[in-house]
């Protein structure tokens, strides 16, 4: 065959669509699992059919299905960010091992980054999965050889690391104590649900800049906009998702979040719970803050949940070398790699 297939079909999933949402949710899944194993996360039917079907105002994703004959053989994802990072937009492409090297992908890819260019979305990133017994700079990989042929450049490595439940609550109660001595000016306050009232302006100023706080190598990043309406909307969309947020946060002697850590428990995954963002203003380091919240947190959903037994789930940059720190000696153990690439249009 030619570069490019020339029986390749792509078409826009509608949000309506269940059947071809749970199609794109399975087909999506058994790539990422060729890729990394039993170390794959993807979300599940429901959560992906309340994030298209009632889309949060910061955030929508578009879903493509790549056909050839009556046979689905590729998946295309573009994620748009709606109130801040208007020239961005992240892609995935995912084809079945079986049917790569026809150019479905490349086909894929080109149709995506039109859909981006029409709405004037002219930075692309894309992320891609390896083994952990792979390079750190994913060289070699199909994901990673297939976004720098196609004009991608690698920006940043990151470790994916799982915790199996229940963890070890002497370890986690003993980094509390040992760190308690440096944070005793602030408060810990741990919870579940919505971001209460009188704490969300100050989380989302802290939390809208995890973007750029984080480790971000070689990639372009804005931070994101402090909007409290579009977080309630978030909020709304996660629990239609069936996704319970665990929230614990450090607050200074005003009141105001310096640190925060979020994990994200879905009834529909029967497999992970996601650990989400970790993040002490810079103002405040130094006082083990970091430490203090994710082990709070954890405990916290512990003692709540004792007969638990999925795997947390959470990623960093291979330069996050303070985190990765605290995750491992929490009992995370690093189980994939991942790269984020990033890519200019004219």
């Amino acid at each position: 065959m030619g570069a490019l297939d020339p029986d390749v079909r792509i078409t826009a999933v509608a949000p309506s669509d269940v059947a071809a949402i749970e199609q794109w949710v399975h087909l999506t899944t058994a790539v990422v699992e060729h890729e990394v194993g039993d170390s794959a996360a993807m979300w599940t039917v429901p959560e992906m059919v309340a994030a298209v079907q009632d889309p949060p105002e910061n955030r929508h994703e578009l879903l493509f299905l790549g056909t050839v004959g009556d046979d689905l053989v590729a998946t295309g994802w573009i994620t748009l960010s709606m109130i801040d990072n208007l020239s961005g937009a992240d892609l995935y492409v995912g084809v079945l091992p079986e049917h790569r090297r026809r150019g479905l992908g490349s086909a894929v890819l080109a149709h995506l980054e039109e859909v981006c260019a029409e709405r004037g979305r002219t930075r692309l990133g894309g992320v891609t999965d390896w083994r952990y017994d792979g390079p750190p700079d994913g060289s070699g990989t199909s994901g990673v050889e297939f976004g720098r042929a196609h004009g991608y450049a690698f920006g940043l490595g990151e470790v994916q690391r799982e915790l199996a439940l229940p963890a070890d609550a002497d370890l986690l109660e003993g980094m509390a104590a040992a760190a308690a001595p440096y944070h005793s000016a602030y408060e810990l306050r741990s919870w579940t649900g919505p971001i209460p009232d009188d704490l969300l302006q100050s989380y989302l100023e802290l939390s809208t800049r995890l973007a750029t706080e984080a480790p971000v190598g070689d990639l372009e990043r804005e931070d994101h906009v402090v909007d409290l309406a579009d977080h309630r909307k978030s909020e709304q969309v996660l629990a239609e998702q069936q996704r319970v947020p665990w929230h614990t946060v450090a607050l200074d002697a005003d009141g105001a979040v310096v640190a925060y850590s979020d994990l994200v428990v879905g009834a529909t995954d029967p497999k992970w719970i996601h650990q989400w963002g970790t993040l002490v203003d810079p103002a405040h380091r130094g006082h083990r803050l970091g430490v203090a919240v994710k082990v709070a947190n954890l405990l916290a959903f512990q003692r709540a949940c004792p007969g638990e037994r999925r795997r947390i789930l959470t990623w960093n940059a291979e330069v996050n070398a303070h985190m990765i720190a605290i995750n491992e000696q929490m009992g995370f153990r690093p189980t994939a790699r991942g790269g984020q690439l990033q890519k200019k249009l004219c």
